[in-house]
């Protein structure tokens, strides 16, 4: 995946106004020579820099891994294209063995990256989702979409409801992929994503919640579900249970990422794309039940559990799990597959979905 773009002018200025404002991390990756010529505008280590001359280079998560079959755990993947106009693909993942008059629970993917990074050919979500669609005998579609700061929030919701609106065309078995026209029940749709992806996951299934129906997805169907890794929320002030002290610690951390990845957001944090206490449609989330993994060192850890709570006082009707890991930090479970909670965690997304 390309390391290196190059910003607009509008975009570079905005963010360079910001800039004057932060006090940029310091690094000690190495830089090539060209980059060495080039002062630093904004550090975003370790996702990202931005030079002033507007260069974007990504630090972390640009490995790839291609589609294929994987031996450990009998599941197929492949990348198709959901938008030509954009070069937008996604990755569908099939378990073996799946016979065409046995229709699967559909899990639709989002990864995670601060909305900055990342992509569905990530091996930690490759890996990951193997596991997953193997353990829960399900059909999962990972969905790329553009980053910021090349395409700002909201890029990345927009191209995910370009995914979400393709993968429910093969509703009536006559979409182009016939694994989700054959496979796929469409009665059984859940949402979910890691970080930033839970993030997005939120979004699309308030969406679909308010006035914007999924063709293909009956007027009146909600989701089965959302599952929510680690999401990332943020906002103005402490949560319950969030000290000023931890606050404070991380607010710079949160309205930087948030900066790069939205410039325009005249709410800052407390946008209810990034806060979505602040959001007075939260009750209308469609889906109806939801299940949200935080983990105690992980720093967005009480914004996981001030979503719970703001959900259930929105007027939202369905079932809320929150499921908290100790001793383990932001998206452990992409980590290390096989650790011990890590393995907790994929049953109970299985245990979840099974319930329908």
């Amino acid at each position: 995946m390309e390391r290196i773009h190059i910003l607009s002018s509008i975009i570079l200025s905005s963010l360079l106004t910001f800039s004057l404002n932060i006090h940029p991390v310091i690094s000690t990756n190495k830089k090539s020579n060209s980059e060495e010529q080039q002062p630093v505008a904004i550090d975003v280590s370790p996702f990202i820099r931005i030079y002033k001359n507007g260069t974007v280079e990504r630090l972390l998560d640009t490995q790839v891994v291609p589609p294929s079959f994987d031996p450990k755990t009998n599941v197929q993947s492949k990348d198709i294209v959901y938008s030509l106009e954009l070069h937008l693909s996604v990755r569908l993942y099939l378990p073996k063995n799946t016979h065409q008059n046995r229709k699967l629970p559909l899990l639709v993917y989002f990864h995670g990256g601060g909305f900055i990074v990342g992509n569905a050919s990530n091996p930690t979500i490759h890996h990951f989702l193997n596991s997953l669609v193997s353990e829960a005998e399900l059909i999962a579609v990972s969905v790329d979409y553009r980053l910021a700061p090349e395409h700002p929030v909201p890029a990345a919701y927009d191209d995910s409801w370009t995914a979400l609106k393709w993968v429910a065309s093969h509703v009536n078995q006559n979409g182009p992929e016939d694994w989700l026209n054959f496979h796929a029940d469409f009665k059984r749709v859940f949402l979910s994503g890691d970080s930033a992806g839970a993030n997005i996951a939120h979004q699309m299934a308030l969406k679909h919640g308010q006035k914007e129906k999924l063709e293909g997805l009956m007027i009146n169907t909600t989701f089965k579900g959302m599952i929510l890794c680690h999401p990332f929320f943020w906002g103005n002030h402490s949560v319950p249970g969030e000290t000023e002290t931890e606050y404070e610690k991380n607010r710079a951390w949160g309205e930087l990422l948030w900066k790069v990845a939205c410039p325009n957001s005249s709410a800052g944090v407390d946008d209810p794309w990034m806060n979505p206490g602040k959001d007075p449609n939260l009750g209308r989330v469609g889906c109806s039940r939801v299940q949200v993994f935080v983990s105690e060192k992980d720093y967005l850890r009480e914004r996981g559990w001030y979503y719970a709570q703001k959900l259930r006082e929105s007027g939202w009707s369905g079932d809320m799990e929150v499921v908290e890991y100790k001793d383990e930090g932001h998206d452990f479970h992409l980590a290390n597959l096989t650790s011990k909670n890590s393995v907790n965690l994929r049953r109970r997304i299985v245990s979840f979905i099974k319930h329908y």
